[in-house]
């Protein structure tokens, strides 16, 4: 099998990810002012728990800086246990408050309420149906994300411009978590229904304008188009759009 035949049937598993979560992680329900000190969350991509959480940051704009925590990893699943006393994930860290949590639902009215000003919305709160339809969402993506491989170790984090829903970032972040690659996660979430569907094919026909002000605006102004995923590696300073090129940089330079 092609490298591009394999990566497009991961794009279609991702896609359909995206659909069994229905598409929760796409639209911002309310933009929130970034903390002084970045939200850290030690995480696990596939678990469908930590995604909820990942979901919740998306709704509300707010960037994070992610510990990948895979099975059988070692860079950072001894750290998370000498913070919170498990190896438990996901598990939100707030510099900002001292607030140290587990459990997603927890975690998801705490980010609501404390830079949401608000309760949970309906479409994130939890259905009983829920974790079976999250564990099948993982599965269907192969379970990539879940376990460790050999990576060398960056001497400083990379950064990913992404949203949780976007079928295309996923697959960098499975590979990032993989490898045990820590990173900031920007979220850059859809801000108005204009900018519904894939960036080539926007559901408003005509030339893009991304919300005045808003940080899909920033990155417009940087890059002269919103696209994700996008990844900053300031060990080397690669800048890359496209899931396929990143995922072929990241094995490249990290995996052993």
């Amino acid at each position: 099998m092609s490298n591009a035949l394999r990566h497009n049937l991961a794009v279609l598993a991702s896609v359909a990810t995206s659909s069994l979560t229905a598409w929760r992680g796409c639209l911002v329900v309310k933009p929130a002012r970034q903390p002084e000190k970045p939200l850290v969350l030690y995480d696990i991509e596939a678990c469908p728990h930590c995604r909820r959480v990942r979901e919740a940051l998306t709704a509300l704009h707010l960037d994070a800086d992610i510990r990948p925590c895979p099975r059988g990893g070692r860079r950072y699943r001894a750290e998370a246990e000498a913070i919170g006393g498990r190896q438990q994930f996901p598990l939100l860290v707030d510099e900002n408050t001292g607030k140290t949590l587990y459990e997603s639902r927890d975690i998801c009215a705490y980010l609501f309420q404390q830079y949401g000003g608000r309760p949970v919305p309906g479409y994130y709160r939890s259905r009983v149906y829920q974790p079976a339809l999250g564990s099948l969402a993982s599965a269907v993506s192969g379970l990539r994300g879940v376990r460790a491989k050999a990576a060398l170790a960056p001497e400083k984090p990379l950064a990913l411009w992404s949203f949780e829903g976007s079928p295309y970032s996923r697959l960098v972040r499975e590979r990032l978590c993989e490898l045990e690659l820590p990173y900031r996660l920007h979220n850059l979430g859809k801000e108005q229904w204009t900018e519904i569907g894939p960036a080539a094919q926007r559901i408003k026909p005509g030339p893009y304008r991304p919300l005045p002000g808003g940080k899909r605006d920033a990155f417009f102004q940087a890059h002269n188009r919103v696209q994700v995923p996008y990844l900053e590696d300031p060990n080397t300073g690669e800048s890359l759009f496209e899931s396929a090129r990143i995922l072929r940089y990241l094995d490249r330079q990290y995996a052993v």
